[in-house]
């Protein structure tokens, strides 16, 4: 039975970009080693979170091809509970705005939100470390979602240092297509042997194309909807795959710049504008 509550609270569960991709390597279990930069953004998710006395965690909203159970909201509030040994439940509230299979990280940013908001609202407090280590068990782009900063990534990506980086803003493209993590990182063609490079090397020149994204290349292979939206953005500006896709973005010095770059392309694709962050809209949630 659900508690007597006031309106619903909502948590940002914000955007990023990787500004560049990288794999130096593989580890003997099969799992990329990667070099990358997450840069937030001030867009995204929103959720809300109802609590419960009976231990029950439900998703009330429907979204489409995810079953709730399978939903990382769901199974991240469910680990918190695991892990903290709580008997309170929760029904979650999604308000989705970013494309599944984008690369914006959306699912592991709605994961962060529903352990950081539970940490607070169920009490547990586990803390940054604790829920970050519990989230590197939701996917691998968790943990700078809970740490709530952009940041130097290495490892798998848990391996997170936070940097302070240039607030652009970005024009997103969406395009119609959603791209499979699994499909891009099993192409024989995908590069593997990029040597490694440090912060001070990428914050040097941090807009230089040798800092590229390995994907494009299979990515642009195998979805010519997203070879068709980089050839679209990068006529206006210098276009990027983020993660492995299928969004593709530009950076731009004014919020005016980007728009008026979106107003030459909103007739034919969806997208959206945002500004980088180097903190989390979540943390001010939190703080206030």
């Amino acid at each position: 039975m659900a508690r007597d509550k006031p309106p619903l609270r909502w948590w940002p569960a914000p955007a990023k970009l990787n500004l560049f991709l990288h794999i130096t390597g593989r580890r003997e279990d099969g799992y990329h080693l990667l070099q990358t930069v997450f840069q937030l953004l001030d867009y995204g998710d929103r959720l809300a979170f109802s609590l419960r006395d009976d231990g029950a965690v439900h998703r009330v909203t429907d979204l489409a091809g995810v079953p709730a159970d399978q939903d990382l909201v769901v199974r991240a509030a469910r680990l918190l509970q695991e892990a903290s040994g709580l008997k309170g439940g929760v029904d979650i509230h999604v308000e989705k705005r970013l494309p599944m299979g984008g690369g914006l990280g959306g699912g592991s940013s709605n994961a962060a939100t529903t352990l950081v908001a539970l940490d607070h609202l169920w009490g547990t407090r586990l803390g940054v470390e604790a829920l970050a280590e519990l989230g590197t068990q939701l996917g691998a782009d968790v943990p700078v979602f809970v740490r709530g900063h952009s940041a130097w990534a290495e490892g798998t990506g848990e391996q997170l240092q936070p940097l302070e980086l240039p607030h652009h803003w970005y024009l997103v493209l969406i395009p119609p297509v959603t791209v499979s993590t699994a499909v891009i990182f099993s192409d024989s063609h995908l590069r593997r042997d990029c040597p490694p490079i440090t912060i001070r090397d990428f914050l040097a020149a941090p807009e230089s194309p040798q800092w590229g994204n390995v994907c494009e290349a299979p990515v642009r292979a195998r979805y010519p909807e997203v070879a068709a939206a980089l050839d679209a953005l990068d006529a206006l500006a210098s276009a990027r795959l983020t993660g492995t896709g299928a969004c593709v973005f530009a950076a731009f010095d004014t919020e005016s710049a980007a728009n008026a770059a979106w107003q030459q392309l909103a007739e034919n694709w969806q997208g959206f504008v945002a500004r980088g962050v180097n903190e989390s809209p979540l943390n001010t949630v939190l703080s206030t």
